[in-house]
Parts: structure tokens; sequence; C-alpha cells
């Protein structure tokens, strides 16, 4: 049975990836914050920002693991949405600790760990590289995880690393975008409220499931290497984000 290990199985994205991976036969692995996840992902919870306390939630769940298929860092936080010379610099640290550096540390543990890990995907984002405007934080630390998939695919050589722009995905972060924050200021939010409701914006598990039917496509690119799903699955739509910055 194949094994899989993905931060934030509680809800969105990586509850999503979580269900699809079981439903397909795998044995899931999972840790986020809060208790609530899909039932039957062995699971923990773990705040991944408490440093000194992640090795040892992550041993007690997957202690007993030889070796794992396929891993998935996905938890995240967006932060606000609001130009950069407004955003309190604590307000940004904070999206780096979640985004960037509880990344480090868990890619820390699995080489202490020493265990076979076939594939690993960092969660990233189109934010990382289009800098649109009012996306601070978030699209900073998205840009650095780029660069963390780049510098551990030379520290994990029997891995295969990549930081993966899964598209926008349709979880109760976009009520916020699409509803609450303000379009006139931040273009970028328009398109995601164009996109909602069509197949642009999928579900969690839809997305998931466009993630994993890739995952062969992901690895014939260079280890260390940034992918923009949408390169992938719909090259015409790629062509158009990213020949659009705002």
């Amino acid at each position: 049975m194949k094994q899989a290990f993905i931060t934030g199985t509680s809800s969105g994205f990586g509850r999503g990836l979580a269900e699809e991976l079981m439903e397909r036969g795998w044995r899931v692995h999972g840790c986020s914050r809060r208790p609530d996840h899909p039932r039957g992902v062995h699971h923990v919870c773990c705040d991944l920002t408490e440093a000194e306390a992640v090795p040892q939630r992550l041993e007690a769940l997957l202690g007993e693991v030889s070796e794992l298929d396929l891993v998935v860092l996905n938890a995240g936080v967006l932060g606000r949405i609001q130009r950069l010379v407004d955003t309190p610099l604590e307000e940004v640290k904070a999206v780096m600790e979640v985004n960037l550096w509880a990344n480090k540390t868990v890619m820390d543990w699995l080489y202490r760990w020493g265990r076979p890990v076939s594939q690993v995907i960092m969660i990233s984002s189109g934010a990382s590289v289009l800098g649109n405007k009012g996306w601070g934080g978030y699209a900073l630390s998205k840009a650095a995880l780029n660069m963390l998939a780049r510098l551990y695919a030379h520290e994990f050589p029997q891995s295969h690393i990549s930081a993966v722009a899964p598209g926008i995905i349709d979880t109760p972060l976009m009520d916020h975008l699409c509803e609450e924050a303000d379009a006139e200021a931040f273009p970028a939010l328009k398109r995601l409220r164009e996109a909602r409701g069509s197949e642009a914006m999928p579900g969690p598990r839809e997305a998931a499931r466009r993630l994993l039917d890739q995952l062969e496509a992901i690895r014939r690119r260079p280890s260390g290497a940034f992918v923009d799903l949408r390169e992938l699955t719909d090259p015409e739509a790629y062509a158009r984000l990213y020949g659009h910055r705002s």
C-alpha cells in the first residue's frame, strides 16, 4: 500500500488530498492544528510553527512507517490582502513562519528520519511569480518556498522535490477574497470572482484529483523546479494568467 504524509489535513485542499488518496487506496498520515480530519487518516494535532515540538509529534505519527511515496507540504495561511507598505512587519513574519519556516522544520525532520521519500510537493502559488498588487507577505513567502524546494533538491538526491501551484481552489478562504476584500483596489481579486463557480476554480476534491493525476508529469520536471499545474492541464489559461500581471 502506498503511503502519503500531508500537512494541513483538517480542511480545504489538504483534506481534499487526503480523501482522494484514501479513495485511491493509499494510507494517509496527516497533521493539522485542529483535530478535525477525514475518517481513516492517521492523524496527530501539531502546530508546525512550534519548531521544538514538531519532531516529537512527527515521530509519533511516522515513527513506524518504513517509507513514504508522497509528502505534500500543504499547510499555509494567506494573510491580509493589502498594500505592502500598510502591512506591519510582524504580519509578514507570521505568514513566513507558517508558509516557509514550518516547511523547513518538516524537511529537516524528514532528513534526520532517514527513510526513503519518493516525492515531495510543496504547495506554492502563482502569486509567487505574478507579484500582483496586495498579495504581500503571501507572495513573498511562496516565492521563498520555491527556492526552498530548489535548495532541498540538492540535499535529498533520492527524492523528487517540487514547488507546485495547484491553481485557484474554492475553499472557505474564497468567501473573504470573493465577497469582502477590495477588488477595486486589488485587480487580481476580480479574476478570482469571475472564476468562482466555474471549472477554473474547482472544489478541494476536484483540485486534488487534478494534482494527483499529474504526479508523474511533475516528476518529469527537474527536481527543485516550480510547476504551475495549469501549464500541464490548461496551457491556454496558463498563458493568459502569466501574460496578465497587475
